[in-house]
């Protein structure tokens, strides 16, 4: 196999399966790894993949910010879904944490209180959807402001965090690693979320799929420390991580 056929079978490999291996396409092709590395290097730099340590992707596993308005057009019809289903778990008289993102505003234009509702959030738009509710109590926390994610964040934030209690943290993410863990693209804010789960009975992550094999800058939390999951689809390595971890995981 010539190095043109070589790149043509390791493109459609990344295009079905969104990633591949070094190794894997050593065994598959009979090639060295340093055969494979210069393949994937020449791929690179005809932007046709992307690599990563150990291989190669078709997306770019590391999220960059991006405005709240372009952040809002992406993928809405799958995180409409998950504020839908992420609404059911939302239990009469609840207290719960609301963290930022595009998602939690679906999250919360879903939500519709029978009885009294107490939410603490970092968002403002999340605060601007559930003031229109007579049955929730909206505690705002103060701070800087981040204009990409129309939130706050600091040390003010936190500190407010540490008197407080909830039974939920439904918490939006930028990325998802199996091994790196949750994150999001600002440092700060990922700090505040820690914070957010440290004042929670449990964590539930909201993500569409895209967040997936994908890093940021700040790391939140390994993935041990989420207790549920909610997607419009997770790919079965994620899906065998939750079960070997104990997180339940709900695909909508």
């Amino acid at each position: 196999m010539n190095n043109v056929e070589r790149h043509q079978f390791i493109i459609r490999k990344v295009e079905k399966h969104g990633h591949v291996s070094v190794v894997n396409l050593c065994e598959e092709l009979g090639v060295s790894s340093v055969t494979i590395r210069k393949d994937l290097q020449f791929l690179e730099d005809e932007q046709m993949l992307l690599r990563t340590h150990g291989g190669a992707t078709s997306v770019n596993p590391y999220q960059k910010d991006r405005s709240i308005n372009e952040k809002a057009q992406l993928h809405a019809d799958a995180k409409e879904r998950i504020g839908l289903e992420a609404a059911k778990l939302v239990e009469p008289n609840d207290s719960i944490i609301i963290a930022s993102g595009t998602t939690m505003q679906f999250f919360a234009q879903a939500i519709v209180p029978q009885e009294r509702l107490t939410v603490i959030t970092s968002a403002i738009n999340v605060t601007m959807e559930l003031i229109k509710h007579e049955m929730v109590d909206v505690i705002q926390l103060g701070g800087s402001v981040r204009k990409t994610s129309a939130s706050i964040m600091g040390s003010y934030a936190e500190a407010l965090l540490s008197d407080f209690f909830c039974s939920k943290l439904f918490l939006g993410v930028d990325g998802i690693d199996a091994e790196f863990g949750i994150t999001t693209t600002n440092a700060q804010e990922a700090l505040l979320n820690r914070k957010m789960m440290e004042s929670a009975h449990q964590v539930i992550v909201l993500a569409d799929s895209s967040k997936f094999d994908r890093k940021s800058l700040g790391k939140i939390a390994a993935m041990a420390k989420i207790d549920m999951l909610i997607s419009d689809a997770i790919p079965p390595k994620y899906q065998q991580l939750c079960d070997n971890l104990g997180i339940a995981y709900k695909i909508c």
